[in-house]
Parts: C-alpha cells; sequence; structure tokens
C-alpha cells in the first residue's frame, strides 16, 4: 500500500502529495493499488470529499475535502477559476521562451483529446508554459491551466510540439533509458504548487510538493 503524504490538514481541508501510479477513485477495472482516496480514509478514520482529481500517472499536490461544508467552498472556488494549479512536465525539445497556448479540445478516439479542428465547437481551453530548465534534447517546464479540461496540459504540450518525454496515450509509449541508468517510466507531470484563496474556513496560502524521486533523477540524468 503506497499511502500519500500529509501536506496540510486544517480547517476541513486535507492537502496530499500523490504518488504516481495510483488512481485518486476506483476505475473501471480492480487491478492496481487501492485508490487514494479509500487509502487514506483507512489510515485516517474519517471520509473523505475528494475536491479534484490528479490523472493516475502524475504526481504531486491533491486536494481533499473533510468536511461537507469545506467540499462546497473548494468546489465552488475551482469551479469559478479561483485556485490556481501549476504543474511541472519534462518535455521534449527546447523550449526557450514562454508559450501562451489558447486552443480548444474535442474528444478523440480511446478516451483521448485533441485539438479542435477549424469549424469544430471545441471546449475553451487555455495554458501558460514557461521554461524552467534548459535539458540534454528536453526542457523541464512549468505549465499553468487556466481552464480545467480532460488532458489539458499533455495535448496543449504537444500541439506546441514539445510533448512529454513518455505519454503512452499520446505517441511517447516509452519507458525512457537515460544516462547514468536513470529510467522514466510514466508521464512525467507533477502538480508542485496549488493556490488557495481565502475561504469560509480555509486561509489563503500555497501549498506545494517537492519533486518526485523519479522526475529530479531524469533531470540530473539530463543535465551531466
Amino acid at each position: 500500500m503506497t499511502l500519500a503524504a500529509v501536506l496540510l490538514d486544517e480547517g476541513g481541508l486535507l492537502a496530499v502529495d500523490k504518488p504516481a501510479g495510483v488512481p485518486v477513485i476506483p476505475g473501471r477495472t480492480q487491478d492496481g493499488p487501492l485508490p487514494l482516496q479509500q487509502q487514506l480514509e483507512r489510515a485516517l478514520g474519517k471520509r473523505l470529499w475528494v475536491v479534484h482529481r490528479l490523472d493516475r500517472d502524475t504526481s504531486g499536490v491533491l486536494l481533499f475535502a473533510t468536511t461537507a461544508a469545506a467540499h462546497r467552498a473548494l468546489s465552488m472556488a475551482f469551479e469559478a477559476g479561483r485556485i490556481h494549479k501549476r504543474y511541472l512536465a519534462l518535455v521534449r525539445g527546447t523550449l526557450a521562451a514562454p508559450l501562451d497556448v489558447d486552443a480548444p479540445l474535442v474528444p478523440a478516439r480511446r478516451s483521448r483529446m485533441r485539438v479542435a479542428r477549424a469549424g469544430e465547437d471545441g471546449k475553451p481551453a487555455r495554458t501558460l508554459v514557461r521554461p524552467v530548465q534548459q535539458l540534454k534534447d528536453a526542457t523541464l517546464v512549468e505549465a499553468e491551466p487556466l481552464t480545467g479540461r480532460t488532458h489539458q496540459l499533455r495535448v496543449h504540450l504537444l500541439s506546441a510540439g514539445h510533448p512529454l518525454l513518455v505519454d503512452h496515450q499520446y505517441g511517447e509509449p516509452g519507458p525512457l533509458s537515460l544516462p547514468g541508468g536513470a529510467l522514466l517510466a510514466r508521464t512525467p507531470l507533477h502538480a508542485a504548487e496549488l493556490e488557495l484563496p481565502s475561504l469560509e474556513g480555509i486561509r489563503a496560502q500555497v501549498i506545494r510538493a517537492p519533486l518526485p524521486t523519479d522526475m529530479a533523477a531524469a533531470v540530473a540524468a539530463l543535465t551531466s
């Protein structure tokens, strides 16, 4: 069982550092580890409400509510765009300048998404991307989604010519062997920061999760 590290537990809010490879809620199949919500409920002995979700292979800051009132306040803040999320991602190629990707998305085959073509009625989607560190044939970037569409970051980065180094759904199957014996076996996407406004019973703050071991090893391997 892989429990997430608790980052914050106060005011009806539980923030954890979600490990990669663990689903937040039960999926269509029962294989793999127990969903994180169930793991935490058993360990903490209390009910948790899911506030938002991260893909199974994405790591980082994840919010749960421990009261119905906090769940309502946080959910409304997410829907109103008042909670800001910033991700770190390892992408192919050299990104030298910030990007503002404003491209509507539509569903594609096999549970994927794609950028809408001319004349298609896609859902608005916008992502701000900036380079953090130049690496060998890759870049560590910060990506801030201004909307919350399914697979938004992955599709927007792909459409900008900088796909994630590993992404089995979007043409980068991996795993990726790196110099020094490092191995990157999952989508290198990490929810590094989550910025909360002041809400009823919840103070304004920025919650951060450190870069996980596999992504840090990849950065080190691609730097040397």
